[in-house]
This record gives C-alpha cells, structure tokens and sequence, in this order.
C-alpha cells in the first residue's frame, strides 16, 4: 500500500510539473521571439524558422491540433522577392537560387462547432535591416519585440485561455510568415486555405500591440466590415480603452488578406513609435501590463460574439483613397491614435523643417497657415496645398498655449 500511495503522489507531482512547465508568460515568448539568435525574423532565414519552431511548440503544449499542410503545423509558400517596392512578389512553386520560402504556423483548436474564428499575427521581421528599415547606419538585427513578437504573444494566450473554455466556434491560430514583405504569408493562406474559409465568421489581426500608451488609447480597425462590430467593441469595452476606430477593412497588415475576401476583420493596434523599423525595438520596452488588458478585452468580444454565427460582411471606403498627394513633408511623425482636435506630433525628424522652427513631440498643429487641421485628414489636405520653398505660418498647442512658428518647406 505504501508502494502504491508513493507511485500515486510521484505520478501527481510529476503531473503538476507538466501543468506548470507550459504556463508560459506573455513576457517570456516575446524574450524568446525577440532574441539576438533569430537575428530578427526575416522571412526565408534561419532565423524565421528557429522562431516557426517556437511557435509550433507552443501550440503543442496549448494542446492545439496541427492545421498546415500533410498534419504538419506548418504551411510553406515560395516566392521571388520583388526589386521593384511598387510591385508584389512572385509566387512560384518551385525552389531557386531566386527564390525564398515562407512558413505559416497554423494551430486548430476543435470544438466541434460549425464555425471556425481566425485569429492571427505575423511573426515575421526584417532580419538585419535593409529595405524597410527606418535605421541608416548600417546592418544590425531587428528584433522587432513590438512588430510583431507582441501581437504572437497575446495570440498564444488567447489560445491557451480558449483551450479551457467551452466554445460554440472552433479556433484557427495562424502565425504569418512574409508580412513585412507585402502580406505573403496571409495572402497565400486566404488563397490556399486549410480549412473551409466560407465558414469563418470573423479574422482578428493582432500587429503591434505592445506599446499601450498612458492615454490607452487602442486602434481598432475595420469597425465597419460587420455591423455587429461597433456596438460589440464598445460594450466589451471594460478596461477603460479609449477606442480609435476606422472603419476600413484594408490596412497594412494581414487583416487585409481575409478582407478582401469577404471576410469580417478587426485589427488591434497600439501605434507606431519612435523605435518603428529599428534595432531598438526590443522586448524591455514593451507594456506587458497593457498587452494583458488587450488580452482580456478581445476575450471578452471573442465570447460575445460566440453565439452570433457568421456575421454579415460589409465591404467599406478605403481610408487611404482619400490621401492627397504631397509636394512637401513637415518632418513629422504624426500621433494615429489622438482622437482630440488637431493632428499631434509623436516624433520630429533631424534637420527637417519642423525641427528647425522649434516644433516638438507633443505639440498639436491646429493650422497650417490659415487652414485648420482639425484632424488628420484636414492636415494631410492642407499640407497637400503648399509647394516647396514656400514659408507659412503653423500655430500649434502646446500644454495650454497656442504658439505660431514660421516654417519653411
């Protein structure tokens, strides 16, 4: 009896062990995602496929079923990269000098519903730099923590809290390869499906999400593809967010894939910053405190919509049509997520005209000469009027005073 009470309480710890040993933080797979050994993510490189690997074990110890291609976890897409950045790569199926391969990890979580939610990330970088990058004294790795190891991290604990939950939908987990390369890996899912796409309610796209501001405000786009989506995100909405909401389904990141065909998306997002593009964003900098809460927000409109069934599509006005072309730039990194009057700047360029007529992080530009910029697009249309070498005055606020400078383009 004693033998057996002793087999009985080993097999218990040991079973305690293996619960433990796959809790893993959100803090702890954006370490792993965003280590100088990936030497940043690049689509086609070793690195790529040291992170795929990480990815695909995770979904192993969530307890996701593989949903790739032959059983495996794992999608591969081959392409020519274009030369030329107006135009998009060349699939090809077979392999050459020319060519790079991609790999989608994909994890299906099964419960037995008629209806399968998307929900996905890229995990993709730009490897030591190059094209893409905002970093111009030379080669070094990109880690990009927060584009995109954040968006992965909420994924995998979205999945693990799914993974215990009962669900009237099944779940598809995708980690996307070839984002930063023009959306590939989504683009050659959408077109190459593992699963029937026809019965997909909805695509959540989580694509840098690590940076929740003190204002937490949080973008959310694609608002308009259903008509259930503006009243679910508003009354879910228990973490205090200050919802920035567009309404667009096309965007530059993987939502747009499933957009375009006829699926209902939501992209997450928390801006852009200063380390964008660059070697300095890394997995230290990010706001794991705010990633949690995103976390539980879409948790919470994940079970909302739970009982709704496929939604209706709407197809909706691509915001960026609406851009005016520009002669001149300010020199400016504008704030996406203010949603107060004017257009406020997040970051000023070195030797630009905004710099050296004194404007700063921070200021809110309230007109460009005797045009109000009342928001974004009112600035982008007043900033579409001016020619180069032309001086105006720009009157901004600044805390709470209005302050006129005079910049020349």
């Amino acid at each position: 009896m004693r033998l057996i009470l002793g087999v009985l309480v080993g097999l218990f710890l040991i079973s305690c062990a293996e619960k433990e040993k796959v809790k893993v933080t959100m803090k702890e797979d954006v370490a792993a995602l965003a280590d100088d050994a990936l030497n940043g993510r690049q689509t086609g490189t070793e690195g790529e496929l040291k992170a795929a690997a990480y990815i695909e074990k995770r979904f192993k110890e969530i307890g996701l079923q593989p949903k790739g291609v032959s059983g495996l976890y794992t999608q591969t897409f081959t392409f020519k990269p274009s030369t030329n950045p107006h135009e998009q790569a060349e699939y090809t199926g077979s392999r050459s000098d020319s060519t790079l391969t991609g790999t989608n990890v994909i994890g299906y979580l099964d419960n037995q519903g008629e209806n399968t939610i998307v929900i996905g990330a890229h995990y993709d970088h730009l490897g030591m730099g190059g094209e893409g990058s905002l970093y111009r004294e030379g080669a070094a790795i990109h880690n990009g923590a927060d584009d995109n190891a954040s968006g992965v991290s909420v994924m995998l604990q979205i999945a693990e809290e799914l993974s215990e939950k009962k669900s009237n939908n099944n779940y598809l987990f995708i980690a996307f390869s070839g984002e930063e390369m023009g959306l590939l890996g989504s683009n050659y899912f959408v077109k190459n499906p593992t699963i029937d796409t026809k019965k997909v309610p909805y695509m959540i796209n989580l694509d840098m999400v690590g940076r929740l501001n003190q204002e937490n405000t949080l973008a959310v786009h694609g608002v308009g593809t259903s008509p259930v989506f503006k009243q679910t995100l508003f009354a879910n909405n228990d973490q205090g967010f200050t919802i920035a909401e567009h309404e667009s389904g096309i965007g530059p990141s993987d939502h747009t894939s499933f957009y375009l065909a006829d699926i209902p998306v939501l992209f997450f997002f928390t801006g852009q910053h200063e380390d964008y593009h660059k070697p300095s964003d890394d997995s230290e900098k990010l706001n794991y405190e705010g990633m949690e809460k995103i976390k539980k927000y879409l948790l919470n409109i994940i079970e909302d919509l739970d009982d709704k069934g496929r939604l209706t599509f709407i197809k909706t006005k691509n915001e960026t049509e609406d851009v005016p072309a520009f002669k001149v730039a300010l020199g400016v990194v504008p704030d996406y997520l203010y949603t107060g009057k004017g257009m406020r700047i997040d970051g000023v360029s070195e030797d630009k005209p905004a710099q050296k007529a004194g404007l700063k992080k921070g200021d809110i530009v309230m007109k460009l000469g005797e045009l109000d910029t009342l928001d974004m697009m009112s600035y982008m249309k007043a900033l579409a009027t001016f020619e180069e070498g032309q001086t105006t005055i720009v009157t901004v606020k600044r805390g709470k005073e209005m302050v006129e400078v005079e910049v020349t383009f």
